[in-house]
């Protein structure tokens, strides 16, 4: 350990020397001769997902939204969005992890009935709760109170995931648990929960029918009026799987670098980040390895994994269900993608800020027997159990890993109208 910190400071001491040069040279590279910032600093890849889609509502169509919806004419794009190639390059192989299956492809129509459903509260038995309530667009998907509240005002068990990137996962399985096998699973289960939304599949479809404007969105988006519950678990999917985030500074910094891909591991400094994020990033990818657990651009899991919170937890995790002790304690991974948003932390909400997570990886990890080896001493892969990693940082060392995942921050996604609430409130 000791060895691996000196190796740290070695590191750290290097970019302190050359912090100001990168920072000069950035400084002139986003300047062209005329002194206009340059098109790489400026553009925005994600800006072609606000570009709408060829395919339209009639004008009949949308007299019947009038009042009710605020729909655009021309559908946003949400079947193609503009999903940098580094993406697909990238350690963690994201082509590989994609969930999407081949029945239920994203489509423009698709999605736009999603959105329409996400936001709609006629979703739960009294006409309270959306799923937005509990994975709010501006708090990255997720929800401010550390257990989300339902239809009578009880708390679910577990904080609300961020639902960003969840296009990308090989395991398929949602939920911290990953109790659903897929995500057209997931979308149902809070609606039918009797402490989320708590309506039955048969009440739902019965007040879908009586609502003139989801006519017209699934017969767009299906060929056909008809509602039930695999059209609707369909579309929502397919609205989900349309929030990727890949603007943020982060992002915007490797393609400033033209970077091919985002490793694991072996991460180089980036020439707009700062200083102080740059050796966050160092931390991140080449001491704590954090990458290894949440990689690539998309800053997503493999696998379930125990992350030493406790030595005996009150929530068994996957075990819950799978009455496998193996299982004991392993929860999904969430994408770090606007982590500064989705606060509080972890399956149970337990810690409130950005520092608060990182004091935990830091010093205060638990020799759980399940623990991932990516968090021991040993590190030997495939094994779980052994004595937990002391990374020891000093409090400038943390303040630079919380500013570097702030770096993670997608303000498009946060504010896009098409992923925003439609309703006319």
């Amino acid at each position: 350990m000791k060895q691996r910190l000196n190796k740290l400071k070695s590191k750290l001491l290097k970019i302190s020397i050359f912090g100001s040069v990168i920072i000069l040279v950035s400084v002139l590279l986003s300047c062209s001769e005329d002194g206009e910032v340059d098109e790489i600093e400026q553009e925005e890849i994600g800006s072609t997902e606000n570009q709408l889609s060829e395919i339209q509502f009639t004008d009949e169509e949308m007299s019947v939204f009038n009042g009710i919806l605020s729909l655009r004419q021309r559908m946003f794009n949400y079947a193609k969005l503009a999903i940098p190639q580094y993406f697909e390059e990238s350690s963690g192989s994201l082509p590989g992890q994609d969930n999407t299956p081949d029945n239920n492809p994203v489509t423009d129509e698709g999605a736009t009935l999603g959105r329409v459903l996400f936001y709609d509260v006629n979703l739960s038995a009294n006409n309270t709760i959306s799923c937005s309530s509990c994975h709010q667009q501006d708090k990255g998907f997720s929800d401010p109170a550390r257990f989300s509240v339902g239809l009578n005002g009880e708390t679910t068990k577990r904080h609300s995931m961020t639902l960003i990137n969840s296009r990308w996962y090989e395991k398929r399985g949602f939920f911290w648990d990953e109790r659903a096998r897929s995500l057209e699973d997931q979308v149902l289960i809070p609606i039918q929960d009797h402490i989320e939304m708590g309506l039955e599949l048969s009440e739902l479809v019965a007040k879908l029918e009586r609502l003139e404007y989801y006519d017209v969105l699934f017969n767009k988006a299906f060929g056909t009026t008809e509602i039930n519950p695999d059209r609707i678990s369909k579309a929502l999917s397919q609205f989900t799987r349309s929030i990727v985030s890949y603007n943020s500074k982060f992002n915007k910094a490797v393609r400033a670098d033209n970077l091919d891909e985002v490793p694991e591991t072996d991460m180089v400094s980036m020439s707009t980040l700062t200083e102080q994020e740059n050796i966050g990033l160092d931390i991140f990818y080449n001491f704590a390895t954090c990458g290894y657990c949440h990689m690539g651009p998309a800053h997503v899991a493999d696998s379930m994994k125990n992350n030493g919170l406790d030595l005996v937890y009150a929530d068994k995790g996957k075990a819950e269900w799978s009455g496998n002790s193996k299982d004991n304690a392993l929860f999904k991974p969430p994408s770090l993608a606007n982590i500064a948003f989705t606060a509080p932390y972890m399956h149970d909400g337990r810690f409130e800020t950005l520092m608060d997570v990182v004091n935990h990886y830091s010093d205060n990890i638990k020799a759980h027997p399940n623990l991932n080896f990516r968090l021991t001493t040993e590190d030997i892969d495939g094994t779980v159990g052994g004595t937990p990693l002391r990374l020891e940082l000093d409090q400038e060392q943390k303040e630079a890993l919380v500013a570097f995942l702030k770096t993670f921050t997608d303000e498009v996604i946060s504010t896009d109208e098409k992923y925003g609430d439609p309703f006319i409130r």
